[in-house]
């Protein structure tokens, strides 16, 4: 049949429509507890052109440490700037799943999050660099220089990832796609707290601490979602989930903990330089956790998660880089991977 032929002179009612399609039609909800999540999107919502930016006054820093603290809402961005087209995928795969209403509607605020994160990265990077655009900006000092090759190579790996996540999204169900998100609103919540809490100027820490905020809802969701459909997952997918989650750790350890050079394609100098920028930064008022900090804060959210999953009956990968022993996970395949942040 052809997509535009005439139906209605030759019947009363039109035949069934072709699933999945995009829209459902329907407005059920079942799921009751996420009516809350949803309200609390709603009362949480913040602009973060809003915030007090007029107290930041950039002329006190020296450009090494502006350069560094530009770098690391740079190496932030890579995943930020990712994460509105990554959950707006999974926004439209709710409606081809004629998911419920609620589950529609908190996939739009988590899409509609992230989008303020990555303006929130933007807004501080400009101010700092006087420059919107940390890949074409011309660098001042030697660590400026230094950083923004990491950039470069983040922003190359990042690009490359994309491809993988498009070919993933369409083969996998919204169950396995929420044992990755899990994991990257676990580790973000942490870091962005700890960086409210150490953060010297009021418009970062305002940021991060609503940021910090925005993540513990969008973990809500997927906890409330995984209590839901876990429960039946076929085994098949529960290893794939175990794969997922050990491709997770290694593509998120670029901003939470170091890139594994054997998952990153990254230059000899990237982690030297990457630390040095980090100690500029801090001499600034900037609260990078130090190197076993976010060891530690790694290791933990792993540990939430493998508690999760225990619950489930899914096997946890070996996370041997933050002392996790498991199941040996050695095929990372870039092309299933479903990078998030």
């Amino acid at each position: 049949m052809a997509s535009k032929e005439k139906l209605a002179g030759t019947m009363e009612f039109p035949p069934p429509t072709e699933q999945p399609n995009v829209y459902p039609l329907s407005w059920v909800n079942t799921t009751t507890k996420l009516q809350e999540v949803w309200e609390a999107s709603q009362r949480e919502y913040w602009d973060p052109e809003k915030l007090p930016w007029d107290t930041f006054n950039v002329e006190k820093f020296t450009w090494e440490q502006r350069e560094s603290m530009a770098y690391w809402w740079t190496l932030l961005s890579v995943f930020d700037a990712s994460a509105p087209p990554v959950f707006a995928s999974a926004f439209i795969k709710t409606y081809e799943m004629h998911e419920e209403d609620v589950v529609r509607r908190c996939f739009f605020s988590v899409t509609r999050d992230e989008a303020n994160h990555e303006q929130m990265c933007g807004l501080a990077i400009t101010k700092l660099l006087e420059h919107p655009d940390p890949l074409t900006y011309e660098p001042k000092t030697e660590i400026g220089r230094k950083l923004q090759k990491n950039a470069k190579w983040l922003y190359f790996n990042g690009g490359r990832y994309w491809d993988g996540f498009k070919s993933a999204v369409p083969k996998y169900s919204l169950g396995v796609l929420f044992s990755s998100f899990l994991m990257g609103e676990m580790a973000a919540a942490t870091i962005f707290h700890q960086m409210a809490a150490g953060c010297s100027e009021l418009v970062f820490k305002e940021g991060f601490a609503k940021i910090g905020k925005d993540e513990g809802r969008h973990m809500a969701i997927v906890l409330t979602l995984m209590e839901r459909d876990y429960p039946t997952l076929p085994e098949e997918e529960k290893e794939i989930i175990t794969k997922q989650i050990r491709a997770g750790y290694l593509f998120l350890s670029a901003v939470l903990y170091e890139p594994p050079a054997d998952f990153w394609d990254i230059p000899d100098d990237f982690i030297e330089n990457q630390r040095e920028g980090e100690r500029y930064a801090r001499e600034a008022g900037f609260a990078i956790p130090e190197l076993e900090t976010k060891k530690e804060n790694w290791k933990k959210a792993m540990l939430n998660v493998k508690a999760v999953l225990d619950k489930y009956d899914t096997e946890f990968p070996a996370i041997p880089e933050v002392g996790i022993t498991g199941k040996e996970i050695t095929d990372v395949d870039l092309d299933d991977i479903i990078p998030v942040f």
